[in-house]
């Protein structure tokens, strides 16, 4: 039996800080109606999509452009997720985004594809798996050897560093970042995601989880009512000889292509390993990558009296010592005028040759020694330590600075984590260092060192717009006091590079008078000629290696793919900016603005390694094709991945009855569109022609991808390589459409962490809540690509409302009474014409990918429609008509069905007793809104609301004394008072509307702020702003700009207002409801309640009634 028990390394991981539930009857039933419909989805294919066949329409009988005309399409996918654990809610709020996609593209009368493989390739399963024969090793089979006594180690927490180089992008954030958790061991990984014990240590062999998690992945999604073709699914690696001949394809086609090349480069890479560390190789950092300085040779010419004690006797006499810092500012050299050291910070003295030694930090040595910078490749040699405080005092000499000698000084912030522990000193252009400088003469006694070493002169190096001397001028503007002041100096900081890298002209040396941006490299390269610098490369922040290994920066003979390419980005930055409206959609600015950012830095990357699961290398086949290198245009793969196999692993055969030998590279290539069929690959491939062609159709159809969701954090990476590697290896009709980047997802509006308890697997969030209230709340969680928040109230609400509306429907149903008949012109009338507007206005959401809105429209504001009308037949004593609650439900049912397809199959299946699944169901058409009845509609709630308002008003100017005859305990009567002219003051105001505003396109012709400035010049702007907002909102919701601006309502106000009646009665408690009709200027009016008969206006309130806006007030009976 199944050890079900949590050991105290776990406990940690037992807590939650989920929402409990109290009672799940309700959420019961409705699960049990999602897994009936999801058996008989599965059961009849539902989701099985294919493109017309060959037979219907030959291959070349008509194009691919007419064809998808005749049958309209939707291919989108997710990027497959990585099989070393379940999935996760922030999984499912990214499938969530193609899901809903697919299921209105079905409604729009597509064919729609949503297929789902599961990657495998890389590092972390064949780390984890070697991680656990170790355990096994150390614990036994099943852990009985670990002592649970132990502490449980957690994980470190990566200290935020400030961004170093302002013209780079960075990712801000990774799925990486946030794996943190209080389990030190890898077989507590397993069993806190509910590994049984006993069965742990068959994921030793990194097969096996290629066996286990792809079908916990589908059974999760599936449990979710995906719309998935999962004919179409996969694994990656050679463990699918399909895939891995697809994989070899794409490589030799890029190789051809001059894509992929050979050379030395930096990488950030693993000691441990013996190998690049590439994004999803990482346990800490992804997405940072390899930051290149100059690193300076500043060459010792007098030891401080400690330091030379230090190394005496440990490196020959005749051996030049030089203390090492790296620069990202070589223009900066110039000014000089001393080098910083941490004093408390331990230095080695490391042989970079046999006459030259380097005083560094240890983590630089091991970055060097692996860049060709020291002479043996791989080697570290340390002659001496040096403590910091032991180096102060020591004379250096500074290269192109117009001070050749300077002194080393302290520097209490100086991190042995960045660069090499050495720092170069130019006060002239940074804040950090005129600030210490300052510091250092100020209190030379303190530092223990001589004054005039910290008071070197400053000269000028870079003009700015601002300054020649630009760190001096931002300290003393901001106020900067001392090096203690880090916030200020940040931000000098920045501002600082800023100005002097865009706007900079040196002033100096043998470039002087040209741009900073131009003379950097040039200065660089001066310095590194003369032999007094190097290159010097280092991860731009702390990476981890799933092995656990601190990683550095090696240069590398390796495969690279030359992305950044000068004609390749070329395509793809004028692709995403997609000026001609043909590129790619990306949905947000911000989302654009990112591709671009990352085009324009984003260079070489490794595509092979030695050690891991993938694809071998077609042409040097003990590499590996790195992880995301293998998963650039698998979408293409699964338009006809289940005319090759039937299976996962690609075991059996599929509907072509093809052997993956015969998928020689010939035949991809045909596939894809990229050449003609031959009696030579028909002759090499054996396949037959009939079967290619048909192939082909697959791709031709569904091709091109019309959109790929996934987090933002992979704009760096995968989604950027993705452009690159289609544009490279398909005509350009077969580009991706669309790129939809979402935000991460927090869980009740913390962020999600094991460590903490705010964790869901997708699993446990459609145990706790069933699959569509699980789904409606990840619809509610947000679509932009800021974070998102997914909400258990809305889902633990969801069964509720649900079910309420389930029970309503029956009962409702069930009811003999319900009216027949014509429509009446108020409550059926204002009811059937609301539905229409949010059936088209959820179809506009649904259009635009706003699923919140569309949530809005077709769930919660359908519900109030519902209500409002329930209400309004209950007060005016009639029931309601049959007619429109089997519109409501119909209605409802379809415009849910992209988000919630249980409950409207349920509906439209067992209420509606409709043959066929409302998966094949169109959207609804129905009549354009009419905006006289809308506006009737908001008339209704907004004086509903008003009335409200009003008496509350009313009461608080009675606690204030200033009316005394009104008791809202005793019975009362409410007067309503209706003017139907406008007064004279607003003549001049609508026609300066009537001059803005374009009928045609329903927008102003000038800005607000132009048009706010000339009403402001017409005097009465108290009043008339107020007053003119309220016209062009109802411009905006779609009244007739001729009825508006003409002063007149798109409907009878009088009509409306007496319709209300019974329910204003009923709804405000109200013993009688008098309209009065008046005049402005005049004391009397109409009683519109009361035959018309004249009547006294004495209340003050009256005077402030125009059309369209009634004022009201209450007094006993």
């Amino acid at each position: 039996m199944a050890d079900t028990s949590v050991p105290k390394a776990l406990e940690g991981l037992a807590i939650s800080k989920t929402k409990e539930l109290k009672g799940t009857e309700k959420r019961d039933t409705l699960i049990e109606i999602e897994k009936r419909y999801q058996r008989k989805w599965e059961e009849e294919g539902v989701f099985e999509v294919d493109a017309p066949s060959t037979d219907e329409f030959p291959l070349g009988s008509i194009s691919p452009d007419e064809l998808r005309e005749k049958y309209p399409k939707f291919f989108g996918t997710i990027a497959y997720p990585y099989m070393n654990g379940r999935l996760h809610a922030g999984h499912a709020f990214s499938f969530s985004k193609i899901e809903f996609n697919t299921g209105f593209a079905r409604m729009q009368g597509k064919r729609a594809l949503f297929p789902q493989g599961y990657h495998c390739t890389g590092l972390p399963i064949k780390a984890s798996a070697d991680k656990l024969v170790k355990e096994i090793e150390m614990f036994g089979r099943e852990f009985e050897r670990y002592k649970e006594e132990e502490e449980v180690e957690e994980a470190p927490v990566a200290a935020k560093a400030a961004k170093e180089d302002v013209t780079k992008f960075n990712a801000k954030k990774g799925k990486a970042a946030a794996k943190a958790s209080k389990v030190k061991y890898q077989w507590q990984i397993l069993h806190s995601i509910g590994i049984p014990i006993q069965e742990i240590h068959l994921f030793a062999d990194p097969q096996y989880w290629l066996q286990f998690f792809p079908p916990e992945c589908k059974k999760d999604l599936t449990n979710f009512g995906a719309r998935i073709d999962w004919r179409r699914q996969f694994v990656t690696t050679d463990a699918n000889p399909y895939y891995d001949a697809f994989v070899r394809w794409q490589m030799i086609r890029l190789k051809e292509l001059n894509k992929i090349k050979f050379g030395k480069r930096y990488t950030i890479y693993s000691i441990k390993d013996g190998q690049p560390c590439m994004d999803h190789d990482r346990g800490e950092g992804e997405g940072v990558l390899p930051q290149e300085y100059t690193a300076l040779k500043l060459k010792v010419l007098e030891w401080a009296p400690k330091a030379a004690e230090a190394i005496k006797g440990k490196i020959p006499e005749d051996a030049n010592v030089y203390l090492v810092p790296a620069t990202l500012r070589p223009e900066t050299m110039y000014g000089q005028t001393c080098c910083f050291v941490g004093p408390t910070l331990k230095y080695g003295v490391f042989k970079a040759s046999e006459k030259e030694y380097f005083v560094i930090t240890e983590r630089a040595a091991k970055n060097m020694a692996y860049q060709g910078i020291f002479e043996k490749e791989g080697v570290i040699e340390q002659a001496a330590e040096i403590v910091g405080s032991d180096l102060i005092g020591t004379k250096i000499n500074a290269p192109l600075s117009f001070h050749k000698e300077v002194r080393v000084l302290p520097m209490e912030s100086v991190l042995a984590t960045k660069g090499t522990g050495v720092v170069t000193s130019v006060p002239s252009d940074s804040p950090d260092d005129y600030a210490m400088v300052t510091e250092l003469a100020k209190k030379a006694d303190f530092y223990s060192i001589k004054k005039e070493w910290a008071e070197l002169e400053i000269f000028p190096i870079i003009q700015t717009p601002t300054s020649d001397l630009l760190a001096p001028y931002l300290v003393k503007k901001l106020k900067i006091a001392s090096p203690k002041d880090a916030k200020q100096l940040l931000e000098a900081k920045e501002l600082a590079y800023k100005e002097g890298f865009y706007q900079g002209v040196m002033k100096v040396g043998d470039f002087k008078g040209e741009k900073v941006e131009v003379a950097k490299p040039k200065v660089r390269e001066q310095l590194i000629k003369a032999g007094e610098a190097f290159a010097y490369s280092e991860p731009e922040n702390k990476v981890v290696s799933r092995s656990g290994d601190e990683c550095t920066v090696a240069l590398m003979d390796q495969w690279y793919i030359d992305y950044g390419e000068d004609s390749w980005r070329s395509i793809a930055l004028d692709y995403v900016e997609n000026k001609d409206g043909k590129g790619l959609n990306t949905y947000s600015p911000d989302t654009q603005h990112q591709f671009k950012g990352v085009l324009n830095w984003l260079k070489q990357w490794a595509c092979a390694r030695t050690y891991g699961l993938g694809s071998k290398l077609p042409w040097d086949p003990h590499f590996l094709v790195e992880s995301l290198s293998d998963s650039t245009i698998y979408m293409a793969y699964y338009t006809i991945a289940h005319w090759l196999h039937k299976d996962l692993f690609g075991r059996e055969k599929g509907k072509g009855n093809i052997e993956p030998e015969q998928m020689i590279d010939e035949v991809w290539d045909y596939i894809f569109c990229r050449r003609d069929l031959s009696d030579d690959i028909l002759e090499k491939s054996k396949i037959p022609k009939e079967t290619l062609e048909a192939m082909r159709r697959e791709f031709e159809y569904f091709y091109p991808l019309d959109l790929r969701c996934s987090g933002k954090d992979l704009i760096p990476n995968h989604l950027t390589f993705f452009l690159y590697n289609h544009i490279a290896l398909f005509p350009p009709e077969y580009w991706p459409r669309s790129v939809r980047a979402n935000g991460h997802l927090q869980l009740n509006g913390e962020k999600m962490s094991k460590s903490t308890g705010n964790f869901m697997t997708l699993d446990d969030v459609v145990k706790k809540y069933g699959a569509d209230a699980a789904r409606v709340a990840l619809a509610d969680a947000g679509d932009g690509i800021s974070d998102s928040n997914f909400v258990e109230d809305v889902a633990d609400n969801t069964i509720l409302r649900f079910y309420t509306n389930k029970e309503w429907i029956e009962e409702t149903l069930k009811d003999d009474k319900l009216r027949t008949g014509e429509l009446n012109s108020f409550q059926d009338a204002l009811f059937d014409n609301e539905m229409n507007a949010l059936v088209n206005e959820a179809r506009k959401h649904y259009e635009e990918t706003s699923y919140k809105l569309a949530l809005k429209a077709a769930h919660y504001d359908f519900l109030n429609a519902r209500d409002t009308y329930r209400e309004a037949c209950n007060a005016a004593g009639i029931p309601l008509h049959k007619d429109l609650v089997m519109k409501y439900i119909r209605l409802q049912a379809l415009i849910l069905t992209p988000i919630a397809p249980h409950w409207a199959e349920w509906v439209w299946l067992e209420v509606l007793k409709e043959k066929k699944s409302i998966q094949f169901a169109l959207f609804p058409e129905v009549p354009a809104a009419d905006p006289s009845l809308s506006a009737a509609r908001e008339y209704v709630k907004t004086t509903s609301s008003n009335i409200t308002s009003a008496e509350a008003a009313q009461l608080k100017r009675m606690a204030k004394g200033k009316q005394s005859d009104f008791d809202p305990k005793k019975p009362k009567k409410l007067t309503i008072f209706v003017n139907e002219s406008f007064p004279a003051w607003q003549a001049k105001y609508i026609e300066l509307l009537n001059e803005v505003w374009d009928a045609k396109t329903n927008s102003q012709t000038i800005d607000d702020k132009e048009l706010n400035g000339r009403i402001g010049k017409m005097g009465e702007m108290k009043k008339a702003m107020p007053f003119v907002q309220a016209l062009k909102r109802r411009l905006k919701d779609g009244e007739p700009a001729e009825s508006v601006l003409s002063r007149k309502l798109s409907f009878d106000e009088k009509a409306t207002l007496l319709a209300m009646v019974p329910g204003l009665k009923r709804a405000a408690g109200l013993a009688s409801v008098q309209i009065v009709v008046i005049e402005e200027g005049s004391k009397k009016g109409k009683d519109l309640t009361n035959n018309n008969e004249e009547v006294e206006v004495k209340a003050i309130v009256a005077e402030a009634a125009v059309p369209g806006q009634p004022s009201f007030f209450f007094e006993n009976v």
